[in-house]
This record gives C-alpha cells, structure tokens and sequence, in this order.
C-alpha cells in the first residue's frame, strides 16, 4: 500500500469509527441527491424516540418537517428502520436531514438533473478499465496512465491449438476493457456488458445522442456510449478465428497479476479454448452492433454481422463445448487460474444470439432458433444467463404479434413482482436474500434496469419509481450506508479491489466504478464487521468478493441511471425541459 493510500485509509477510518461502530441512529439516503418532483424517501437505520424529522437548508435552517414512519424490522439484517418521507417538498438547493437522536445526514441536492454527474461517471468508468491505451490527462485527470497490454503477440495456449494455429502462435488481440479489477480480457462477460449498454442506446438513442463523457472519440459524430462500445467491440472481434468462426473464450495471463499498474504487468499473453458460450455471446453483440452502428459506421457494422454469422455457424456445428478450466487444466500446460465463466448451459445463449440475428437480418431460420430455445420462464439476466438480453430485443422489433404478446406478459410478471414489496430501506432491492450474493450490486442495478423497461412498455408510473428507489439504494439507501460509485457521495469505497486504484498512488480510487456489494458468501475470507446479508461488505482492498469492481455491474447502473435522466420529465420528476 502506498503511503499517500496508507493516509488515506487512516483518515477515512478515524472520520468513519464511529458510524461502523454502530449502525443505530444513522440516516441512509441517496448521498447524491432527488429530483424536485421525484419521490423522496430516506430511512433511519437503528431504534430512535423521536417522532419527527427535520429538513435543513444550508444555513440550517428548518425548511420542512414530517412524521417518522412505524418500525421495520428487516428481514435481511437485525437493524430497524424507520421511514422519512419528504416527496412533497421541491425546492432547488442542498440540504440535509436530521432526526433527533441520530446522525445529521450527509448534504445532497434536490434539483434537476440531479443524478446527471452520477450517470456519466458511470459510464466513463470503462474508459478507465480500457487496456492497450495511454490514458492521457485530458481524459483520466490524475487517474492518467501508461498503456498496458498492448496484446500484439499473444500465444495460442496449446488447449486452443488446431491445425491453423499450433500452440505457440502468436496473434494480436488488442484493446477492449480489463474485465475488473484485474487485467484479464473475457468474452462471455463482455457479451452481457455490451448487450446491455447497446441496449442502452436502443433505448433511449436520443438523449445518448447528445450526452458527452470527454473522451478522446468525443465529437466524432458518434454517440460517446457507441464510442465506448466500439472500443470493446473492436477487440471482440479480433478473438474470433477467421478460419472457422470459432471465439476464443478469453485473453489472459496463466495467474492474476500482482498489484501493480497495466504497464507493469507483462506476463505472457494467452488465448484458450473456443466455447460455445463465447461464440453464442460473440455472436449476439455482434448482430447487435451491425444494427445500432448502422447509421455511423456501415462498413464495420458490415463486417459485425459477417462474423456474427460465422459465429453462429461454428456454434451450430459445435453446440455443447464448454469451457471447463478445471479439466482443461488436468491436460494442457501451463494451468490457467484466471476468472473461468464457465457454463454448460447454453438454451440461453441461444436465445439470445438468435434475436439478435433475427432483429437485424428479418431471417425467419432466427426467429424459429429463438421460438425454439424460448425458456419456460425468464429471469433477471448475469453473465451465466443472457435470455432476458433476448426478450428486451424482441420487445424492441416488434410488440404486435403473438410471439410478442407472450414476452411482454413474462417480463411483465417479472417486474410486477416488484412493485408491491418494499424492504427495510423502501426499496425492491432485499426483497430476498437471494439477492445478496456475488455482485449483489449488479442485482439491484438489473431489477432497475427491468422496471425501467417495463415502464417504457406500459407508461405505468409506479415501474419508473420503483426503478429510482434502486438508485437510491446504490447511491447509499441501504443497510451499509455506503454510496457504492467509486468517487460519488460522501462514504463511498477507498479501496476497492481493483489493481490501477490500489497501486497508482493516488488516495482516491478510479472513479466511476460501482463496488459489488453485500455478499454473504464473504469467499476471500477477509474480516467482515458484519456477516448478516445486507450488510456483508468490507472496503477493503483484499474483499474481492464484496468490494471488486466489474464490466458486467456496471452496464445496467449505466441503463439505469442515464435511463432515469432521460426520462426525468416524462416521469414528472422536472416540470421544464431539462438542456
């Protein structure tokens, strides 16, 4: 640890002791602010005698009061909470919230396009995690850094060898995103995480249009998201082999990196098996990328679906090929120890990659794949299971027809399932344990996500609202009071498990990246204030398991935050036209 970090951690402990010594009195809200017409909610986390709560402007002066709600016992934690609910006030400005016999809250905005900052932030956080790149001081401020990885020999590992390529081949593979907080490259998560950011742009092409995260693309006549998309996609496409179609499931090093910067990591290179999955995953972006870059660069949305075909192809001649790194392992050296995404399942891949295709090409032999691998019920998507990925585009081509009705009804039951609970912190986020696991973050981003669309199919007010409370959550209403945004509240993560944040020397981590959040399963065994469910969270350095970050968490923050901006006046959240 660096000494300007060493400090850092000293400061943050001794201004945070007495908040992780106990979780009682303290006021949890979205530490970045409200929209002046949005619903407002924030909870007290710990028993209080009080009956009322207080709202403050900057001069502390009293601007509003209301009723603390009845005690909820969470079913997640052993805290109590209590409700404040202060939707009817409007008034621009910063304010804080203070409930007698508790901690004064942290400061936060009510204005429009409040949660702006926080959307682009998340966003620009890949252009922090893009390899082979300079990052320069116009773009990266003090987060500037060499290039690392320029992958231009990288080795054929003799477990992906073939008659083409012998094991020893060196081929280039560059650019793309580090996956998270180490410097491994991956197909199959970078498949949901540009599944999810293109869907981004389907979505709402308009206000994406027009959003700018000064990068060194900004001002190309290419939507920055497409910018960043493209970034990745150009290195996707390099891992399929032109002689068959195949995709190799990743670029990696045989073991993780040390902590140490990109340019200082200059391990041997490898690509590994071809796997169904990365075919399948491979093949659906692509498809998707030849269809939303269209209109700004035909020729490489051209070549995007040549090879999305060519993918597909090798995927039907090969449709069970795992990647299984264990067994690979027993006969192939060296040993790869590297993050597996490995999956013997592939219905959904297939479903996926078959509304892609058939969203962009109109092919009838797609639409029969997509009918034929249609699951009998459908969930929030992960890297392990992409269907939903399908849904949202099918839903996108065409509303009108059967087949359509059908998807709409599943999605539909799935995100009105949310709509009547309400967990200890008003939120959809716990209304299970199951979603306090590995990335939990991810979860509550992904139920945003879902309710945002819903809300786009129905125009039912209360799916828009619903996804907002999950902001919230993310951005500090939740059992650990932490904003989870690297760089964006006023207690977020310090030291997330990330390499270039935990060896730059700079006190603050990269900012922009969502931390992964509650995990019960505490599987790196480092030491845990609280081992209860929704609080399972440790910013710690070593917490790979609660405090890394990831590609795949941060694409539906992305949705969901630039998605509740674009439609902050349709929601009635602003009254006037917000430039």
């Amino acid at each position: 640890m660096s000494i300007y970090r060493l400090i850092a951690f000293s400061l943050f402990y001794l201004l945070t002791a007495s908040s992780r010594a106990s979780a009682e009195g303290e006021i949890r809200l979205n530490q970045t602010g409200f929209y002046p017409y949005a619903p407002k909610f924030a909870v007290v986390a710990g028993p209080v005698a009080a009956a009322s709560f207080y709202l403050l402007n900057e001069a502390k002066d009293t601007v509003f009061t209301g009723k603390l709600g009845a005690e909820q016992h969470s079913s997640n934690s052993n805290l109590v909470t209590r409700l404040i609910d202060f939707s009817a006030f409007s008034d621009t400005g910063t304010y804080r919230l203070a409930v007698p016999g508790a901690v004064t809250s942290y400061p936060f905005y009510i204005r429009p396009a409040v949660m702006n900052a926080v959307a682009i932030a998340v966003l620009k956080g890949y252009y922090y995690q893009r390899a082979s790149m300079p990052l320069l001081p116009a773009y990266a401020g003090k987060w500037a850094r060499a290039a690392g990885h320029p992958d231009a020999d990288v080795t054929i590992h003799p477990n992906a060898a073939d008659q083409f390529r012998p094991a020893g081949t060196k081929i280039p593979t560059p650019l793309g995103w580090y996956d998270a907080g180490d410097y491994n490259k991956y197909i199959v998560n970078s498949g949901i995480t540009m599944g999810t950011l293109l869907g981004a742009y389907e979505d709402f092409p308009e206000y994406f249009n027009h959003l700018s995260t000064n990068i060194p693309e900004s001002g190309n006549q290419v939507p920055d998201l497409l910018n960043e998309a493209i970034y990745n996609l150009r290195w996707m496409l390099t891992m399929q082999d032109a002689n068959d179609g195949g995709v190799y499931h990743k670029c990696t090093n045989a073991g993780f990196d040390n902590m140490v910067m990109p340019d200082k990591a200059r391990a041997t290179r490898y690509v590994v098996q071809k796997s169904t999955a990365a075919a399948l995953d491979f093949a659906a972006v692509t498809a998707q990328a030849s269809r939303v870059l269209k209109p700004f660069l035909p020729a490489l949305a051209d070549s995007c679906l040549k090879a999305s075909r060519k993918a597909w192809k090798w995927a039907e001649g090969h449709p069970g090929v795992p990647y299984n790194q264990d067994s690979i392992n027993k006969l192939y050296s060296p040993a790869i120890s590297t993050g597996t995404y490995g999956d013997n399942r592939f219905h959904d891949e297939w479903v996926w990659a078959a509304a892609e295709l058939y969203s962009t090409t109109g092919e009838a032999a797609f639409l029969r794949a997509f009918e034929a691998y249609l699951p009998n019920t459908v969930q929030l998507p992960n890297w392990g299971n992409v269907a939903m990925l399908g849904y949202y585009t099918m839903l996108r081509k065409d509303r009108s027809s059967s087949l359509s009705t059908r998807l709409q009804e599943d999605v539909l039951k799935l995100a009105t399932h949310y709509l009547d609970f309400y967990s200890a912190f008003h939120t959809v986020m716990g209304q299970s344990v199951r979603d306090f696991t590995w990335g939990s973050n991810d979860v509550a981003a992904h139920q945003g996500m879902l309710l945002l669309f819903a809300y786009r199919l129905t125009r039912d007010k209360r799916y828009v609202n619903r996804a907002l409370e999950n902001l919230d959550y993310i951005l500090g209403r939740n059992a650990t009071g932490y904003s989870f945004v690297t760089g964006y509240g006023s207690k977020t993560p310090m030291f997330p498990h990330h390499r270039p944040s935990a060896a730059d020397g700079i006190a603050e981590p990269v900012p922009g990246l969502v931390a992964g959040g509650p995990n019960p399963g505490m599987q790196d065994k480092c030491k845990y204030e609280f081992t209860d469910p929704e609080r399972a969270y440790t910013d710690q350095t070593a917490s790979y398991a609660s405090n890394e970050i990831a590609i795949n968490w941060n694409a539906p923050l992305v949705y969901l935050a630039n998605g509740i901006e674009a439609l902050q006046q349709e929601a009635g959240y602003v009254k006037t036209p917000v430039k």
